[in-house]
C-alpha cells in the first residue's frame, strides 16, 4: 500500500513493472489503446492501407511478448527492490481470492461479451467494423444489465475520446482529399534516402518525439500524418510496412517519460506519495 512506510522498498518496482507492462500490451493488442485506432484511421485515409487485428498481432507478438516476459527481470536489474522475498504473498492472495468468492452472474456475462468482442475484432473485420463491434458489445452490456446507463454515461472520458477521434479522422481525410498530404510528400521526395533507412529514421523520430507530448492521442494526431506523408514521398518505401512500423510504436512509447501518458502521471504521483510516506515514517 502507498501509505505504508515499507512501500518504497518494493512499491516502486511493482509500480514500474505494472506501468511498463501496460505500455507493452498497448502495443501488443490493437484494441488495448485508443490512439491505436486513431493511427489506423490515419493510415487508412492517407496511405490507403488496411491493417487487421490478426496482422497487428502477428507483427507485434515477436517483439512484444519477449519484452513482456523480460520486463520484470530488466526492471529487477536496473531498479531492484529492497525487499526481495515474499513467501507470505501467495497465502495472502489466496485468502483474498477466497474472500471475493466465485464469479457473479454479471461477471460471467461480461467475460463472455469480452470474448465476443475479441472474436469480432480478430475474425469479423471483413463484416463488422471494429468500432461497430465495440458498440454492439456495449449495447449487450446494457441490455443484459451488466452495467447501468448511469454508469455508462458517467464514463465521460471514453465518450470524449470517441468524439475527438471521429473529428481527427475526418480532418485527416480532408487533408488527403484536398491534396495537402501529396503536396507535402512531393516536397520531401527528392531526399534520395533508401527505403529501409527511411522507415528506421521515421520510426525513431516518431518514437523519440513523444517526449514533447503529454498524450498519446495528441502525439498520434499531430505526428502520424506527417510521418506517413514523409515516408510515402520517398520512392520505394512500402506503405504497408511503414504504416505498421509507425503504428506499433504508439503504445510502447509511453515509457519514454513520466509525463508521456495519463497512466504514467498517475503511477508517478503514487510513487511520489509512497516515497514521501517512507521518508515521513523514517523521520518519526
Amino acid at each position: 500500500m502507498p501509505n505504508q512506510p515499507s512501500a518504497r522498498k518494493i512499491g516502486g518496482y511493482i509500480m514500474w513493472v505494472t506501468f511498463a507492462a501496460g505500455c507493452v500490451t498497448s502495443t501488443l493488442f490493437m484494441t488495448a489503446c485508443a490512439p491505436n485506432f486513431l493511427a489506423l484511421e490515419f493510415i487508412r485515409e492517407i496511405a490507403g492501407v488496411e491493417i487487421t487485428y490478426l496482422q497487428w498481432m502477428l507483427a507485434s507478438a515477436p517483439f512484444a511478448l519477449p519484452l513482456l516476459l523480460l520486463l520484470p527481470i530488466l526492471t529487477y536489474v536496473f531498479y531492484p527492490p529492497q525487499t526481495r522475498g515474499g513467501h507470505e504473498v501467495p497465502a495472502w492472495a489466496a485468502e483474498e481470492l477466497q474472500k471475493m468468492g466465485p464469479l457473479s452472474g454479471r461477471e460471467r456475462i461480461l467475460s463472455a461479451l469480452v470474448l465476443l468482442a475479441i472474436t469480432l475484432w480478430m475474425f469479423g473485420a471483413a463484416y463488422v467494423e471494429a468500432t461497430t463491434a465495440a458498440l454492439i458489445v456495449i449495447s449487450l452490456m446494457l441490455i443484459m444489465r451488466v452495467i447501468s446507463w448511469k454508469e455508462m454515461a458517467a464514463n465521460h472520458t471514453a465518450w470524449t475520446t470517441l468524439t475527438l477521434l471521429a473529428t481527427l479522422v475526418t480532418l485527416a481525410g480532408g487533408l488527403s482529399r484536398t491534396g495537402f498530404v501529396k503536396w507535402f510528400a512531393d516536397g520531401v521526395a527528392a531526399g534520395g534516402l533508401s527505403p529501409t533507412f527511411t522507415i528506421m529514421a521515421l520510426v525513431t523520430v516518431y518514437f523519440c518525439s513523444h517526449y514533447m507530448f503529454a498524450s498519446l492521442t495528441a502525439h498520434t494526431s499531430a505526428m502520424m500524418p506527417v510521418m506517413l506523408a514523409v515516408g510515402l514521398g520517398i520512392p520505394g518505401v512500402p506503405a504497408d510496412k511503414l504504416a505498421l512500423a509507425l503504428a506499433l510504436t504508439t503504445g510502447i512509447m509511453g515509457v519514454i517519460t513520466p509525463h508521456a501518458t495519463g497512466p504514467a502521471c498517475w503511477h508517478g504521483s503514487q510513487h511520489c506519495r509512497a516515497a514521501s510516506y517512507t521518508v515521513a515514517g523514517k523521520a518519526e
